[in-house]
């Protein structure tokens, strides 16, 4: 009965010691498991961090853009108003010359004449730059568009 009552014994201890081990192998994964998981959300802090450093990048260029777009447009309205006012100087200035032209000699008109084909000369060489340089715009336009990453993973 002693043999028995020592195998028993020997079985408990035996018991006891696996589940300790088991125990203690447990807690060592439980600690590798955790810092696995601290590795990882470190690892996501980082890159949540670029992400956010590179939307934010892009954001102060959006805006930056935006506010310089707004002053040209302010003055591009200020040009337009100017424009426009000597367009209206511009159309006083034909009429009267509508009521001389009807009183004036030979050789006046023949002045005017010349005068007129020389302003529209020149109307039509600042018309040709002009198509030329909106030309060029629309053409940056569409590379812009084209080249802009519509559908880029930032990483």
């Amino acid at each position: 009965m002693l043999d028995r009552t020592k195998a028993l014994i020997l079985l408990a201890l035996v018991a006891l010691v696996f589940s300790a081990g088991w125990a203690v192998n447990g807690w060592r994964l439980g600690q590798d498991i955790a810092q696995i998981q601290l590795t990882h959300t470190q690892e996501l802090a980082e890159r949540d961090a670029g992400t956010f450093a590179v939307a934010q990048a892009i954001d102060t260029n959006y805006q930056g853009a935006l506010n310089a777009s707004i002053q040209e447009q302010v003055r591009l309205a200020g040009a337009a108003a100017v424009a426009t006012r000597n367009a209206g100087r511009l159309r006083e200035q034909l009429s009267e010359a509508d009521k001389r032209i009807a009183t004036a000699s030979a050789a006046a008109i023949r002045d005017y004449a010349a005068t007129a084909n020389k302003l529209l000369r020149q109307c039509s060489d600042r018309y040709t730059e002009l198509a030329a340089r909106a030309d060029g715009h629309a053409l940056d336009a569409r590379v812009c568009r084209a080249a802009w990453p519509g559908n880029a993973v930032i990483p």
